[in-house]
């Protein structure tokens, strides 16, 4: 995808986008964990009362003893081997737990598991009725559904025992007196599980929890103590990852929005580049509109998506993997509800992409169009109110307005109907999850924290892909966007430079220019625009080109920049072929009046000053302005050199403009001045005296002037005459009056007999 190998533009963004997965990563851990230990809070530190698991820290050697008598010999001695006395204790027969065993999680477990057997004989067998009263959960609950039998009878029922169980003092003595075998004492363990874990398979460690109370409260030991260290340890492990996490969220929108903004600013500059070195072939292939709505909007989009594809996109599946791993881990059973939810998510996103879609590929192509409408209006304004279409232009740019509004509300009611399904998919799961978790809470399967957790997990799964689907239907957006950005920043000018070691260039250019049998045709053009063209413009005169509209004058003057590259032919400037210098080297020598005066925002210094790369001193400027006609105006103005120009110079007159701008072509002091049609909106006395002042002081350059009027052009030393992109004259206009009819034809539908004759 486009968007993605724009993020990877440069080492900078390839190495940012690595520190952002791993910060990542790390969120995606603390966010999965936080479920987990709100888990444990619930099922560990309210219901058990901060006890973990069925090892006592605690306990005494009788208790111990009467463990161990339903222990094979093997588990017997690794329960000894695990506790050591108590030299703080008060008590003398106190055991505590080896420190080793705290952080062994293996050996841990394999110990628990040894206890849960023996405690729960033990709990039943010796006062386990009257335990039952103060248990919590759901061996409490069942030993108090019929109060008038045993414990042994309720919580075992079904099972293979005897049917009048004995005392534990009994058992105590029947192993020591060689009548009980030790085996049939783990059968019995055995069977009690199996009958208990009917109930459940929380009952068994419900049991034990209980017989760690029991012993803990026997004994003295504050047991609201251990359940508000378990607490407040807890609560300091979820604020530790809370603030991790949220500290990665920070640094990974910090990150993610540099680079979303570096993206911007590389595709920006690189466009703005590449647009500059066009030839006019490139930009009548892109409309200026166009353009500028790649170079602004459409970066802007790729900005946005870039952010949302660092910041959601890598995160949502981390989130997703690690929420389903978390979920297959809890083995609640209720698993399959995540994957219908999953699966009904899937179907509604990719309707909903299917619909929307085309519309957000179209959306990036209807901007382009209001852009271009908008742009003509601003520019053809005069002419708009001159001719009463005010109504008109407004109609046609509400049309495209219209279109385009229709487009958007398509695709934001398509958004905004996503969100309230996605809710009402995330709501039923959550009834399901606890209304099946009930059941296994009240089976004995389920632990209210663990129901809890599943929820947790299960919001974290959904919104994973919600992420990926509210991304899925916006980063197309971007990627329309950046494949627009790219093909302008791959398509290359048509008018390249030749390598620098092949590259003619000389010091001191006089300016002598040659046409050599030019033809010229626009690219997918099926004829000519001109044919034939040969001429030559010497320094020190001034060549002038004539002819109808249409006939190539523009277009010819237009190569000399190589603003396009001739078709065959060969132009050159002191026998230098112009393809065979640099395009810097050759615009250097050249001072561009083009037909249509631009000027620049800023103020008259600076665009007179525009084409130099130094400063030039207030006396010379005002000397430049005086050959320019344009010294008058200047010191009228408040502010003299330093008054404002406005964007585009709209606010000085047409004549104003083309005077400013023949003044900036003065100020570069070039070899060639190329002037196209550049006094047409002078009025005759200005354009006398400019022409006048134009020969005095500009007579060591080579001067070529497209007209359309005679008038400016009279005493050209040479002068040419085009006619449907071929020459059909050359010489003086006296020349040209006698031997060239179309030339002829122009002179005296312009001038009078007495100019004529003059």
């Amino acid at each position: 995808m486009r968007v993605i190998q724009f993020i990877l533009i440069n080492k900078k963004t390839r190495f940012a986008v690595v520190i952002i997965f791993l910060l990542l990563v790390t969120q995606a851990f603390c966010d999965l964990n936080l479920p987990k230990i709100t888990s444990k809070i619930v099922d560990v530190g309210i219901t058990q009362g901060g006890i973990e698991d069925a090892v006592p820290e605690f306990i005494s050697k009788d208790s111990l003893d009467n463990l161990t008598l339903f222990m094979s010999d093997a588990d017997a001695k690794t329960v000894s081997a695990a506790f050591a006395e108590d030299k703080d204790a008060k008590a003398e027969d106190m055991l505590k737990l080896k420190s080793s065993y705290e952080k062994d999680e293996e050996a841990r477990t394999e110990l628990a598991d040894i206890f849960k057997g023996p405690m729960l004989m033990n709990y039943v067998l010796d006062g386990g009725a009257a335990s039952g009263a103060q248990a919590a959960g759901a061996a409490g609950e069942k030993l108090e559904e019929e109060k008038d039998k045993s414990a042994a009878t309720n919580l075992f029922a079904g099972a293979d025992l005897p049917e009048k169980m004995p005392t534990l003092d009994e058992l105590k003595q029947g192993v020591a007196a060689g009548m009980i075998p030790k085996e049939q004492l783990t059968d019995m363990v055995k069977e009690a599980e199996k009958a208990a874990g009917k109930m459940g398979e929380t009952t068994v460690n419900t049991v034990a929890i209980q017989y760690i109370s029991g012993e803990y409260e026997s004994h003295k030991i504050d047991t609201e103590a251990i359940q508000f260290s378990y607490m407040v340890k807890t609560g300091l492990h979820m604020l530790a990852f809370t603030l991790i996490s949220v500290c990665a969220s920070i640094l990974v929108t910090l990150l993610a929005s540099i680079t979303g903004s570096t993206v911007a600013r590389i595709l920006r500059e690189r466009s703005f580049n590449r647009v500059l070195d066009y030839s006019n072939a490139e930009m009548d292939k892109f409309s200026a509109s166009s353009l500028i709505t790649r170079a602004t909007n459409d970066i802007t989009q790729i900005q946005m998506g870039s952010m949302m594809f660092l910041r959601m996109v890598i995160y949502a599946p981390i989130l997703a993997i690690g929420g389903i791993i978390m979920v297959l881990s809890t083995d609640t059973g209720l698993t399959w509800i995540i994957a219908v939810a999953v699966v009904v998510l899937l179907a509604v996103v990719s309707i909903l992409m299917s619909v929307t879609m085309p519309k957000f590929k179209k959306m990036q192509t209807l901007i382009d169009n209001v852009n271009l409408v908008a742009r003509e209006m601003l520019t053809g304004l005069p002419v708009i109110r001159a001719f009463c279409r005010d109504r008109y232009e407004e109609e046609r740019f509400d049309k495209k307005s219209k279109i385009l509004m229709g487009t958007q509300l398509f695709t934001s009611r398509s958004m905004a109907m996503m969100m309230p399904i996605i809710m009402l998919i995330m709501n039923v799961i959550s009834i399901s999850i606890v209304w099946f978790g009930a059941k296994g809470i009240d089976a004995g399967d389920m632990q209210v924290g663990g129901m809890l957790a599943f929820i947790s997990y299960a919001m974290q799964i959904v919104m994973s892909f919600m992420m990926l689907s509210m991304v899925a239907i916006m980063l197309p957006r971007a990627n329309v966007a950046a494949e627009r950005v790219h093909e302008v920043i791959i398509t290359e000018s048509s008018i390249h430079d030749k390598p620098e070691n092949e590259q003619i260039d000389k010091p001191n250019f006089k300016g002598l220019i040659n046409f050599n049998d030019v033809c010229f045709r626009f690219p997918d053009a099926d004829a000519d625009v001109l044919s034939n063209i040969s001429f030559s413009a010497h320094p020190g005169e001034t060549t002038a080109i004539i002819g109808s509209t249409g006939s190539g004058k523009s277009t010819l003057i237009n190569l000399i920049p190589r603003l396009f590259d001739v078709t065959s032919g060969s132009i050159t400037i002191d026998g230098i072929d112009i393809r065979d210098m640099s395009q810097h080297r050759l615009r250097s020598l050249l001072g561009v009046v083009p037909q249509k005066g631009i000027l620049f925002s800023g103020d008259i210094r600076s665009n007179l000053t525009f084409g130099t790369s130094s400063g030039k001193p207030d006396s010379e400027l005002l000397e430049v302005a005086r050959i320019a006609q344009a010294e008058e105006f200047i010191e009228e103005k408040e502010g003299g050199l330093d008054a404002a120009i406005s964007q585009g110079g709209t606010n000085v007159s047409g004549g104003q403009k083309q005077r400013l701008s023949i003044a900036r072509a003065i100020t570069k002091d070039p070899t060639i001045f190329i002037f196209d049609d550049s006094f047409s909106a002078l009025d005759y006395k200005t354009d006398s005296r400019l022409r006048s002042a134009l020969a005095k002081n500009l007579g060591y350059t080579t001067v070529i002037i497209v007209a359309q009027r005679i008038s400016t052009i009279l005493r050209a030393d040479k002068i040419i005459v085009l006619d449907e992109g071929k020459i059909v004259g050359i010489g003086t206009h006296k020349e040209l009056l006698k031997t060239c009819e179309i030339y002829n034809e122009i002179a005296c539908s312009q001038l009078s007999e007495e100019e004529l004759s003059a």
